[in-house]
């Protein structure tokens, strides 16, 4: 009996000890995991010149802009986690043919830009794309911010600060801690996640027009989140496409229910 249970414990304790490694590695690998930089540099899009942006902590990072046409607003575009300016023209494609002015900006650590990707210096960015457009003079009442995934994170935290004149979030989530929670369940994820991007805090506190889209499909991130940050701030507008999955953002028919709704907007 002594030795069964001398057994048992060996087993429990190399459980636990395995465990405790997967945590580990997890913890000290998450930042990879989220930020997972594309390691080529994409060309310049088409009809787009090269800016470099100056941030706070002092890095140059290279952007995409091209200005709006007469009276017609500028939207800047936070893009997801594993894609570039290039996969950025594309979401914003629509928007660039009807004459709005659109700044793509790489985050640190991408598209061979220095630094490494981490929440405060993607906000760093955020607020260097911001300040380069008041430097071309665009103010907050021609400004518009776009999230998509984890950009929704960056959008949502320089809304709250910037007081824009339009905010479009796209497949958002309401919190990095909070999907970390829903897609680790085995690991104490809400806890470990460095960067947390807590969006459902934050959007009650925005006063511009709000327009959040998300797929019925999305399998990354739960169209869930984007109904309860719209119940968190009930003068946002909520569009849910069927069948749509994680890639909404590339859309024509969802950019073009966006563009409606932004030219709607009133902007001077």
């Amino acid at each position: 009996m002594r030795q069964a249970s001398r057994t048992v414990l060996r087993f429990l304790s190399f459980i636990l000890i395995a465990y405790a490694v997967v945590v580990a590695g997890m913890f000290f690998a998450q930042r990879r995991l989220i930020f997972p930089a594309p390691g080529h540099v994409a060309n310049l899009p088409a009809g787009f010149e090269r800016v470099s942006l100056t941030t706070s902590d002092g890095l140059a990072l290279a952007a995409a802009y091209r200005p709006a046409g007469p009276g017609k607003p500028t939207l800047v575009f936070f893009h997801g986690n594993g894609d570039s300016w290039d996969g950025a023209a594309q979401a914003t494609s629509a928007f660039a043919d009807a004459s709005v002015g659109v700044l793509l900006p790489e985050y640190r650590g991408y598209g061979g830009n220095p630094g490494s990707p981490s929440e405060p210096g993607l906000y760093a960015d955020g607020r260097a794309a911001i300040a380069w457009l008041q430097s071309r003079k665009v103010g907050r009442e021609q400004l518009v911010i776009v999230g998509n995934s984890i950009g929704s994170g960056v959008a949502v935290q320089m809304a709250s600060e910037t007081r824009p004149a339009a905010l479009l979030l796209i497949s958002p989530f309401t919190a990095m801690s909070d999907l970390a929670a829903e897609q680790f369940s085995w690991l104490p994820g809400r806890w470990l996640v460095l960067d947390r991007f807590e969006n459902l805090p934050k959007i009650n506190k925005i006063s511009a027009p709000i327009l959040i889209m998300h797929g019925k499909a999305d399998g990354l991130i739960p169209y869930s989140h984007a109904l309860r940050l719209a119940q968190a701030n009930r003068t946002a507008e909520l569009i849910l496409v069927d069948d749509a999955d994680h890639e909404l953002a590339y859309s024509k028919s969802a950019q073009t229910s966006a563009l409606d709704w932004l030219l709607r907007q009133k902007f001077r």
